[in-house]
């Protein structure tokens, strides 16, 4: 079967480890290739499995990083800068967690942090063209979000800000991409300052509409926020260059919601599950997205605190497949059509020649 949306594939950042397969792009892509992955998306933070930095200076390592897929029977669908995006901006309120993402010789320096985010993230425009990719995916970090509940009352101009200084620190990078052919699908996701679309169009402003400025698609965040995600894809469904296929569920009661009530993933009433254990309706995600023309892929981010990793990439692979949408070749009523007659079309609306 030939489906337009291509997959499945894997997104590899949650199933990196120190113990084999996980600890080096081999063998965790042979091991992704022998659950039906055709696919595999790349998390650039993760030395294990792949070098950004030696990438970015040696054409021969990235020859070496395209001969493995090739020789595992799998692509690569496009680069992850999540992290490295996230410190393009950090609020100080979140300096010492996401000190977490950075080198050590970063740490407690904001603004080296930052540098070296921004730089890492350019280097993945130049490897993207390398590796002969087109899309790419990340996130933009956030400036605003410990002020997403607007009380105490949030002062005139402090949204305003944010975008704009966001605007100022991404356009430059979206330059570089768009100078390497390579767009940038982010990740709407909250703790970001982009996190619905009000907020992307926010950011679209703030970066003059640029054409690299696009959607990393992925339902369950729309879901945990009790959002209509089909109507996001009827609405953006020209931005959005990559799709994150996760599950998720929300179960509110008596004493949480949205908010959860700080507790642990498993008791939240919103959580993200393992394809198929949730709420998601993805068949008409595939449905829709096949019918607005996207045609890249569909790849899998599993996330969920019930069940293993492991058992959660073995399901997911057919999961993916069986949403796969072949596209027809003709119309399905062509069975019963005619030829086309002018004199009979002039016939039928009464019109005269």
């Amino acid at each position: 079967m030939t489906s337009q949306i291509k997959g499945p594939a894997l997104f590899l950042a949650q199933f990196a480890g120190d113990e084999p397969p996980f600890n080096s792009l081999e063998s965790i892509i042979k091991w992704a290739a022998s659950l039906g992955y055709k696919g595999i998306q790349i998390p650039t933070f993760d030395t294990r499995l792949f070098n950004l930095d030696l990438a970015a200076e040696s054409e021969a390592y990235c020859d070496e990083v395209k001969g493995i897929c090739k020789d595992a029977g799998v692509a690569i669908t496009d680069l992850s800068t999540h992290l490295q995006g996230q410190l393009v901006a950090v609020n100080p309120a979140y300096d010492l967690v996401f000190d977490a993402f950075a080198p050590n010789h970063c740490k407690k320096n904001p603004q080296k942090r930052q540098a070296w985010a921004v730089d890492q993230v350019k280097k993945a425009a130049v490897v993207s063209n390398r590796l002969g990719l087109t899309t790419s995916v990340s996130f933009t970090g956030s400036l605003a979000f410990p002020y997403l509940y607007p009380w105490p009352q949030r002062p005139d101009g402090l949204i305003e800000e944010t975008f704009t200084e966001l605007g100022k620190r991404w356009i430059p990078i979206l330059n570089e991409y768009r100078d390497n052919g390579v767009t940038v699908g982010f990740e709407i996701h909250p703790g970001e300052d982009v996190f619905d679309g009000a907020t992307y169009e926010m950011f679209v402003d703030a970066t003059q509409n640029h054409d690299c400025a696009l959607i990393n698609y992925d339902p369950s965040h729309f879901l945990l926020q009790q959002m209509d995600y089909l109507a996001f894809i009827d609405i953006y469904h020209d931005r959005i260059n990559a799709f994150h296929v996760k599950d998720a569920e929300f179960n509110p009661d008596g004493r949480q919601g949205v908010y959860s009530g700080y507790q642990p993933w498993v008791n939240r009433a919103g959580r993200f599950r393992s394809l198929g254990d949730g709420q998601v309706d993805f068949a008409a995600i595939f449905s829709k997205l096949t019918q607005y023309g996207y045609d890249s892929w569909a790849v899998l981010e599993w996330e969920c605190c019930i069940k293993s990793a492991e058992q959660g990439a073995s399901e997911g692979a057919p999961f993916i497949a069986s949403h796969l949408i072949e596209s027809p070749k003709t119309a399905f009523d062509d069975f019963a059509g005619g030829e086309r007659d002018p004199e009979t079309i002039s016939s039928m609306l009464g019109l005269s020649k």
